[in-house]
């Protein structure tokens, strides 16, 4: 456990000081004030188009963060030959794999956290459906002037004391960005004092966002797995092609699995990331039970392990010599 430990919180480091994570998560916090606008394209329902666009936008971003940081945390190693370092030693290469796997979940579920205060905002904004509604100016100071401000310290801090650039954003930015998400629940539109208030993001939608981060687990699982083999491109093709088969697959294989036993096989081993996706209850006002929520969770615990069974499998075989 000791050694799983060390593996996880080097791997949690190196994650985060990576270019391409800043960069990803960078372009999934441009994309959340962005989704307010093309929301308000819509007839009708246009703040219930922008809850679907955000989470939408946080499980790309954890498909793209999940196959990029385990190309970069096991596949460079693996061809740099950096990996016969640690399993030179006594560390077995299951643990290796296993302590590579949770220090990605710690990282991308700090990416995923400041994700979904980026959308946590644009929905508290919501949509200006006409000229007359005012802008939610305390979103727009706690939110991207916020931001803005924890770049220009980042950069002084790396200018002066070479301090690194992306891990000084994560350090200021993750208590500021969340002090500033909930004073934007007790401040109005022209800064008036109101009670607490979520907006549109009530607990369902909270529950919809934790299930995306379980669906971002499997994929974080896949794109490890995947890497004990392939290179980076190879790794987000095989991600993006499980979460787009995945998405249909209860579909095309639910009625075909109760008649056919090939089919109840092969509707078995796909994961079914349909069932992460329940905006679409949450924006017909259904409530979630915990009891799925919990199912689902354990669901997708249940995926990740055996995806990492198979990654540690393929990487027992090999040669990294």
């Amino acid at each position: 456990m000791t050694k799983m430990l060390a593996i996880m919180a080097t791997t949690f480091t190196e994650t985060v000081r990576q270019p391409i994570f800043g960069i990803v998560l960078l372009a999934t916090l441009l994309l959340m004030p962005l989704n307010v606008g093309l929301a308000a394209f819509t007839l009708k329902d246009d703040n219930k188009l922008l809850l679907e666009l955000g989470l939408s936008t946080l499980l790309l971003s954890g498909l793209f963060l999940a196959s990029f940081s385990a190309s970069s945390v096991l596949t460079r190693e693996i061809e740099n030959k950096t990996v016969l370092t640690v399993i030179s030693k006594p560390v077995s290469r299951p643990v290796f794999l296993m302590g590579k796997y949770f220090g990605l979940i710690l990282a991308l579920a700090l990416a995923y956290f400041i994700g979904f205060l980026g959308f946590f905002m644009s929905v508290q904004h919501k949509v200006l459906e006409s000229s007359a509604d005012e802008w939610h100016w305390p979103v727009l100071v706690f939110g991207p002037g916020m931001l803005m401000a924890v770049f220009v310290v980042a950069g002084i801090y790396n200018f002066f004391r070479d301090k690194p650039f992306i891990s000084t954003v994560f350090k200021l930015g993750t208590p500021l960005l969340t002090l500033g998400a909930i004073a934007t629940c007790f401040l109005g539109r022209a800064w008036e004092v109101v009670p607490f208030n979520l907006g549109s993001v009530g607990i369902e939608v909270f529950k919809a966002a934790f299930l995306v981060f379980c669906s971002v687990m499997i994929l974080t699982a896949v794109a490890l797995a995947a890497s004990t083999r392939v290179g980076q491109v190879m790794t987000l093709l095989i991600c993006l092609a499980v979460l787009m088969v995945g998405l249909i697959s209860d579909y095309l294989l639910s009625q075909a699995a109760q008649v056919s036993s090939l089919a109840h096989a092969v509707y078995a081993l796909i994961p079914n990331f349909s069932i992460f996706w329940i905006i679409d209850a949450v924006n017909a006002e259904i409530v979630i039970p915990f009891k799925y929520v919990g199912m689902t969770a354990a669901y997708a615990t249940a995926v990740s392990l055996s995806a990492l069974f198979f990654g540690a499998a393929l990487f027992q075989r090999r040669e990294v010599g």
